[in-house]
């Protein structure tokens, strides 16, 4: 590892901890032509498949923007943070384990959507209404008919 302060290639780890949940470990090292400290998270390299959009762009997932909507759509809603969190690390896991290169946001619409439907009503017809783009109140009322079956 190269030290940020004066470039020396030849960096040594003086202490390595692993995070509490185990996701990354936190390493200090110093540098023996410095001497000065600095702090390394060593993290799971993961590759999640390339979002097509609607009109054919190709984009990077971002957990934040999923994180976001499903936020959005359970504000004010009685869903803890760690509930949240679960949800998304299954619509991640589920990603994963796809294994493509690529997937349509249709599909990753349908897998929030499942995830909400199992943790709030209220939140999945929220993010329904925005996601399936609700022309009229027919296809609104559509929607929390198929949720009290």
């Amino acid at each position: 590892m190269k030290c940020p302060f004066c470039s020396n290639v030849d960096t040594q780890v003086v202490e390595t901890r692993v995070a509490e949940d185990g996701d990354f470990i936190r390493r200090r090292r110093q540098c023996p032509h410095c001497e000065k400290r600095f702090t390394t998270y060593e993290r799971p390299d993961l590759n999640f498949p390339a979002i097509v959009k609607k009109d054919g762009r190709r984009i990077e997932y971002e957990r934040a923007k999923l994180l976001s909507s499903m936020n959005l759509a359970l504000r004010k809603r009685p869903v803890s943070t760690e509930q949240i969190d679960a949800a998304v690390e299954r619509i991640e896991e589920k990603l994963l384990n796809l294994a493509v290169r690529e997937i349509p946001s249709a599909r990753i619409g349908e897998l929030v959507m499942r995830e909400l439907k199992k943790l709030d009503k209220v939140g999945y017809v929220r993010f329904a209404s925005v996601y399936r783009s609700f022309e009229d109140i027919d296809e609104f009322k559509t929607v929390v008919d198929e949720i009290r079956r």
